[in-house]
Formats: C-alpha cells, sequence, structure tokens
C-alpha cells in the first residue's frame, strides 16, 4: 500500500497534501488535549511499533506481498486523532529513510493509511462495541472487526487512486502517463491481498492486543474509554453509579486479581523490542507488492504497453537521499543485518521526533495559556465582599 513516486500524478500527489495538511494540523491540537504528558511516551512507542508492523511482509499467493499497519489498534488506544499522528510520522520516516513509499506521494500515503483506515476502523470499533465494558468480549471482537474493515477500507481507497489514473492522464495516442493499471486491474489486485492475508493479520493484531490488554493492563486501555464501566456489574449498581476502576475485573470466584505491574509505556517498549528482533521475518517475503515495483520490472505485455510510461519513468527517481534503500545497505551483503539495523533506527527515530514533538507542542500550548490574561469576570469572583 506505499505508493512509489511516479504512480500518481502530480495534481493527484498535490490534492492529496492539500487534503491531509488541514487534517494533520487538527489532529496535532486534538491530541494535545487528549493525550496527556505522561502519555506521549506510549504514542512515541506506538508509532515505533507501525512502523515495524509495516515492516513484517506476508507472501500472497499470486507472488506479491502485503502487511498490517497497526493503524487501528492505536485508535483503540489513543483515539483515531492519535492513530493519525502515529501512522503518518512512521511513513514519513519510511519514505525519507527507507525509501518505502514515495516522497511526492506521501500525502495521498498518509491519506490511505493514517486517515482512512484509523478512522473507519475506530468507527466499526465504536459501533460494534456499543455500550459494552471494558473487559467484554464484545469489545476485542469490535477491535478485531475494525483492523479488517478499516485496512481493507484503506485497500480500496489506494486501489482506486491508482486505477483512475489511465482515465484521466494520457497522451494524445491514449497511453498512460502514471499507472499503467486500469479499475478493473488495480482493485481486484488491492482487495484479494488485503481480504484474505493481510486483513485477517491487521484484525489478529487489533484484537489479540486488546484482549490481552483486557487481563494484563486496563490503565492503557482506560486512556481512550474513561467513561466505560470496568464490567457487568459496575455498569448496573445497585446504590447510584459507581466509579470505574482501573484494575482487572474481580473474578467469578470473589478473589480479587492481582493488578499488572507493568505501566502503559513499559508494555509498549516491551512489545516494541519483541517486534524489533522479529523482524528478520520479513526477509521471508521478498516479493515486491502490488503497485511497488520499479518502473523497469513492469511486465509490459500484461498492460499491453510499448515503453514504460513516460511520467513514470520522469518521477519515480524523485527522492534518491534514502540512507537505507529497501531497508538495507544497498549491497544486500547482510540483509539480515541490515533489517534489524534498519528497523532500530526507525524506532529510535520516530520515538524521538513523536515525543519531543507532542512534548513540545504541550509545553507551547501551556505557556501560552499563562500567558492569557485572566478574564475580569473571574477576578471579580475572587474578591470577597465586604
Amino acid at each position: 500500500m506505499h505508493i512509489p513516486d511516479g504512480y500518481l500524478s502530480p495534481v493527484t500527489c498535490a490534492v492529496g497534501y492539500a487534503v491531509v495538511a488541514p487534517m494533520v494540523a487538527a489532529s496535532s491540537r486534538r491530541v494535545r488535549k487528549r493525550v496527556k504528558n505522561r502519555q506521549v511516551p506510549t504514542l512515541a512507542m506506538l508509532s515505533a511499533m507501525c512502523f515495524l508492523v509495516m515492516m513484517f511482509n506476508i507472501p500472497i499467493p499470486d507472488g506479491t506481498t502485503a502487511h498490517a499497519i497497526g493503524g487501528a489498534l492505536v485508535a483503540v488506544l489513543l483515539g483515531p486523532w492519535a492513530g493519525m499522528i502515529a501512522v503518518s510520522v512512521a511513513l514519513a520516516f519510511q519514505a525519507l529513510l527507507f525509501g518505502d513509499g514515495g516522497v511526492l506521494v506521501y500525502g495521498v500515503n498518509v491519506f490511505n493509511m493514517a486517515i482512512v483506515l484509523p478512522f473507519v476502523g475506530y468507527a466499526v470499533y465504536r459501533l460494534i462495541a456499543g455500550r459494552a465494558p471494558l473487559t467484554s468480549r464484545r469489545r476485542m471482537v469490535a477491535a478485531a472487526v475494525g483492523g479488517y474493515v478499516g485496512l481493507n477500507a484503506a485497500a480500496l481507497a489506494c486501489g482506486i487512486e491508482l486505477g483512475i489514473q489511465p482515465e484521466l492522464f494520457h497522451n494524445s495516442a491514449g497511453a498512460p502517463l502514471y499507472s499503467p493499471y486500469h479499475l478493473s486491474q488495480a482493485i481486484p489486485a488491492m482487495l484479494l491481498a488485503h481480504l484474505t492475508v493481510a486483513g485477517v493479520v491487521e484484525a489478529a493484531l487489533t484484537g489479540g492486543v486488546v484482549a490481552y490488554l483486557q487481563r494484563a493492563n486496563l490503565p492503557l486501555l482506560r486512556i481512550n474509554h474513561p467513561d466505560v464501566p470496568v464490567d457487568a456489574s459496575s455498569a448496573k449498581p445497585v446504590d447510584g453509579p459507581a466509579k470505574p476502576v482501573d484494575g482487572p475485573a474481580k473474578p467469578a470466584d470473589g478473589s480479587v486479581a492481582k493488578p499488572s505491574r507493568l505501566r502503559p509505556i513499559q508494555l509498549a517498549i516491551a512489545a516494541v523490542v519483541v517486534m524489533a528482533l522479529l523482524t528478520p521475518i520479513g526477509l521471508l517475503a521478498p516479493g515486491g507488492a502490488f503497485g511497488e515495483n520499479s518502473p523497469d520490472s513492469l511486465d509490459l505485455k500484461k498492460t499491453h504497453l510499448s515503453a514504460v510510461p513516460t511520467g513514470l519513468q520522469k518521477y519515480n527517481g524523485f527522492w534518491h537521499h534514502a540512507m537505507f534503500s529497501g531497508y538495507d545497505f544497498g549491497s544486500d551483503a547482510h540483509p539480515a543485518f541490515g533489517y534489524l539495523l534498519s528497523a532500530l533506527v526507525g524506532i529510535a527515530v520516530i520515538a524521538v521526533v513523536v515525543f519531543g514533538a507532542t512534548y513540545l507542542a504541550g509545553r507551547l500550548s501551556r505557556s501560552r495559556r499563562r500567558g492569557t490574561p485572566e478574564p475580569a469576570e473571574s477576578r471579580l469572583a475572587r474578591v470577597p465582599s465586604s
């Protein structure tokens, strides 16, 4: 789903940036209000987790690969606006440092994977979960279905963007200038891989993590569900409304379950470390995903072309400064080591940037509030009456 430069026209890329820019600005404001300072490291680690999830390529029967993203999981834990921030940052460094996805087409990639996926996935999650308690199995199922639907919605958007290129942008002879795949080719190719394999992985990731947190770390689930009761007993109390409890549900035998000692940030770091150590598994699926091949590898007979589209050839190599192009050093002498090092570099850079930017934005917002003059009504209200 990482569209490279050259497959979309400059006009399409410009529209992508125009749509994404105001939403990124809105997301930064909303995340500052929703995510507290103590939760910023968790957001940074979840962004690094999205980067790692996208490094796990899964073989598809027709010879290509696909991958999960993790955006629905971040949306469930911290809200869809935080999911947008987490995935957007991961996509930016994938494009700049590793050449995975284009720079010109970055806005469109953000729209697909950082907007469509978390927002659609979260909407489905909320619809299915309803008013179910935090420890209800219904919430785990809702998270899994939300991840599955969200990822396939993003794949559909990507297929449409690729498929409209030959219809909108072609030369006088009718030959496509950018992506040569029509809607009848692009949409089935994208949905086949994600409906059958990648969507299932996204569902398992999202639902599995939520199920684990229901037993081991309710405070992390509580961040985005402050008003949801823990279990059915606290949802309908006898003596008035009960306050939600940040802890595991009480077992049926009356004993008190031992609360988890892991804080949300500790759990996020542990998950990222485990995934980083497992990243070389992505090397088991070396096939190129649909639409991500270099122009020279296009099957011209299959696309009924006599030459590579001129616009695709012109813009495909727009960004030449990727330090670890293809998640390696370029020589492929030690692919497993290069892949692991790329994962570690990505984790470090993404975590530092997300943590630093969110923390500084919060400090700036607080300093502005402190510098705002107090309204006269508030000052008069504090004056004692004589």
